[in-house]
């Protein structure tokens, strides 16, 4: 056979379309529903239990301290590079406190990374995040940290 000898078209290809969702496992069990339901604490992510000692915390120190209604509380994962010009701390921080500015209000924010690092529990995590809400809190109002929550130093 001559292989320069025209050769027949390919029959064409159906369009297979778009792909179909998966019913079942391979091994026919049918798909894997949720480890736990929603309102259950496995199910939250590490930022979100975060977020939740940050909420609870401020509701605690909302109650004897009114004014801190007026704060914005936020969360970031890791501090950012130190501007240039202003004081480097010392070590890693695990907060800071913004004071208010014409057109801003006073902003305390946690550093969830640091504090995970610091604390493996918990129970651990929520006192440490409970401290440093004080500690900002405190240098906002420009009180001693006993004086926002007399339980502070408490083991």
């Amino acid at each position: 056979m001559d292989s320069s000898a025209p050769q027949p078209p390919a029959a064409p290809q159906p369009d297979p379309g778009p792909p179909r969702p998966r019913r079942r496992d391979r091994h026919g069990r049918g798909l894997r529903g949720p480890l736990a339901p929603p309102q259950v604490p496995i199910s939250l992510t590490r930022s979100e239990l975060f977020e939740d000692y940050i909420r609870e915390s401020v509701e605690r120190l909302e109650r004897r301290w009114p004014q801190l209604i007026e704060v914005e509380f936020e969360v970031a994962d890791v501090p950012d590079e130190p501007v240039e010009g202003a004081p480097v701390p010392e070590g890693v921080p695990l907060g800071r406190v913004l004071s208010a500015q014409p057109g801003r209000k006073s902003r305390i924010t946690v550093y969830r990374r640091p504090v995970e690092i610091r604390a493996k529990s918990r129970e651990d995590r929520a006192a440490l995040v409970h401290e440093i809400l004080i500690e900002q809190v405190a240098e906002l109002l420009g009180l001693s940290p006993d004086a926002i929550d007399p339980r502070y130093d408490e083991d």
